[in-house]
């Protein structure tokens, strides 16, 4: 039997009273790529359309606050670049993207939401920081904590004919609350400073579950 996550255990769980209807999810492969025009830009978040996560796990005696949240899913058709987008979780977690996902690999510029959640949907992990917020403390030692995070990854064998050796994406987000985060397909971290065992924990919990099992190359510019 698999080990429990450390933050899982003794953990307490606070279920959202919040009701959600549920969301049909559309694939890469589907016809229907259209969807509504929705008030957010490029995946800014207004507080209307932020929801209550349906589970909230708070990492015990951490040394800051670390939460990880589930989310609903949100459709994920894909959208053309004209069409705002409103995710429902900060940083997002499902919902339209644009039809180009990032290359598996590290950003110094900020990738647009719009495509890192294309990502997700593929089963990646995004790590995710903001280093101007108050707090934030070495940037430095924030984007190591991520590398570090990805090379500790086992090879994906989905990968085993592609250019990467896992679906990651580290780049930083200037609409982060957070100053370090990740985001991976129904769920977020969040994290005040920097906690190795944890987002190790969340990586392996939520590696590889997005709807499309795919590890090809994306794009390296937006």
């Amino acid at each position: 039997m698999r080990r429990p996550s450390r933050w899982l255990r003794g953990l307490v769980v606070l279920a959202s009273t919040a009701v959600f209807a549920p969301l049909a999810v559309v694939a890469c492969g589907d016809d229907d790529k259209s969807a509504p025009n929705t008030p957010g830009g490029d995946g800014g978040v207004p507080a209307d359309a932020l929801v209550d996560s349906t589970t909230r796990y708070v990492v015990p005696d951490a040394a800051c606050e670390i939460v990880i949240d589930q989310y609903p899913l949100l459709a994920s058709p894909h959208v053309e670049k004209s069409v705002e987008i409103a995710y429902n979780s900060n940083p997002p977690s499902s919902g339209p993207h644009d039809q180009k996902w990032a290359a598996f690999q590290e950003f110094t510029d900020p990738v647009p939401r719009r495509n890192y959640v294309h990502d997700l949907e593929h089963g990646a992990v995004a790590f995710l920081y903001r280093c101007d917020l108050p707090g934030a403390g070495d940037c430095n030692a924030i984007t190591e904590l991520f590398r570090s995070t990805v090379s500790s990854q086992p090879n994906d064998p989905i990968c085993a004919n592609e250019t990467k050796r896992v679906r990651t994406v580290i780049t930083p987000d200037p609409l982060l609350d957070f100053p370090i985060a990740a985001s991976a397909w129904g769920w977020t971290y969040r994290a005040r400073c920097i906690d190795p065992a944890s987002l190790a924990d969340f990586v392996r919990d939520h590696y590889g579950k997005g709807p499309e099992v795919l590890c090809a190359p994306g794009v390296d510019h937006f």
